[in-house]
């Protein structure tokens, strides 16, 4: 079965799970999954995780994030993007104060989810709730922006350049910004750039024809891992071949795990054999590449 990872360069418009679509189409596979939601409005890069690969999610889902934001502001949606109805306005503040003010959001910091977002709130999507007309209390969560500068000013929008951990939510922090400022705003335009060292630039474009998907495929190799902070260890093909069995990783007393390490992804001469993973002091098994 076919397994491996494609830089999709999605267009706005269509929803992360319908820019899928077509990936299931070129592989002939419902087995595609994605390592990180983009709103619909929003274009950039996203990861697709195709065939068995689709259980390394978890590992790709602490990878920090880029992003090009363009922000206007004067007026809030009730969606905090361009799709939403105007719910407020308020003067638009000077370039030089919102320059001044950006430091306050870089680092850790606390911010709401959106009203309309895919947070659980009682079993229930908030933006279901939003829809229904029920606004639900949204939680403050920490998260960290390591770095926030702008870009560009031309009243009343400005185009923010930011670099933030895993969970944070780009319309929040264009929300936050604005009141802090005594404003409001919204996103116009939102440009996923960078997941972790991977990069928009060379991505197959979302609407790509189904050859053209296909070829940009690329393989589970240590330069995959070595992307994700992840180091790798070269085994034998009999070592290979018992890891993809599942063998006791206790019994393979030949192996020497650099101490220092919680994750390791281990490559026959071949191709990637097994990810393990230290718990609790002991090896255990995280993923095994098996293979038809």
């Amino acid at each position: 079965m076919t397994a491996g990872y494609i830089l999709l360069n999605k267009n706005p418009g269509q929803s992360s799970f319908e820019t899928l679509g077509a990936v299931k189409k070129a592989f002939g596979t419902g087995k595609v999954g994605h390592t990180g939601t983009l709103d619909k409005f929003a274009r950039g890069l996203l990861l697709a995780l195709v065939g068995r690969a689709v259980k390394l999610a978890s590992w790709f889902s602490t990878c920090d994030k880029r992003y090009r934001a363009c922000v206007k502001f004067g007026e809030e949606t009730d969606t905090l993007d361009p799709e939403g109805k105007i719910i407020a306005r308020a003067p638009v503040p000077r370039r030089q104060a919102l320059e001044e003010i950006l430091p306050r959001f870089t680092g850790p910091i606390l911010q709401s989810p959106p009203l309309y977002s895919a947070v659980h709130i009682a079993g229930e999507r908030a933006h279901k709730l939003a829809r229904a007309g029920i606004r639900a209390e949204m939680i403050q969560r920490p998260v960290t922006v390591y770095s926030l500068r702008l870009l560009s000013w031309d009243p009343p929008v400005g185009e923010l350049e930011i670099h933030c951990s895993k969970g944070t939510y780009i319309r929040s922090l264009a929300r936050d910004i604005a009141l802090a400022l005594s404003s409001r705003a919204h996103l116009v335009s939102l440009t996923r750039t960078q997941v972790g060292n991977f990069s928009v630039e060379g991505a197959v474009p979302s609407d790509a024809d189904l050859q053209s998907i296909r070829d940009a495929l690329r393989p589970l190799d240590s330069g995959l891992f070595s992307a994700l902070g992840i180091c790798s260890v070269s085994v034998d093909e009999e070592t290979a071949l018992a890891l993809r069995r599942g063998r006791a990783l206790g019994s393979f007393e030949q192996l020497s795990f650099p101490g220092d390490a919680n994750t390791l992804a281990l490559f026959g001469p071949r191709s990637f054999a097994a990810l393990v993973e230290k718990k609790e002091n002991r090896w255990k098994y995280g993923y095994v590449n098996v293979q038809d």
